[in-house]
């Protein structure tokens, strides 16, 4: 159980270091020469929600699919 908090957390922390790196993107670009390459930075914190999203959201039918399979062998 401790692996699900830290993944939770990781991406409660994520989740707010990507809406910073959005807000600075939108300052940035508001600028009259933006730099372009701004807009990508939000990217890498994206694909790490994405990935701890994914895990996140699996994790309660891996749950019940691990019980059923436990369930049917203690038959």
């Amino acid at each position: 159980m401790r692996w699900n908090k830290w993944i939770r957390q990781v991406h409660r922390w994520v989740s707010v270091a990507f809406t910073v790196t959005v807000v600075v993107a939108f300052v940035a670009l508001a600028r009259e020469e933006p730099a372009v390459w701004v807009s990508y930075v939000p990217l890498l914190p994206l694909a790490l929600l994405l990935a701890t999203g994914l895990y996140l959201f699996v994790l309660p039918y891996a749950a019940r699919w691990r019980g059923a399979r436990a369930g049917a062998r203690g038959r």
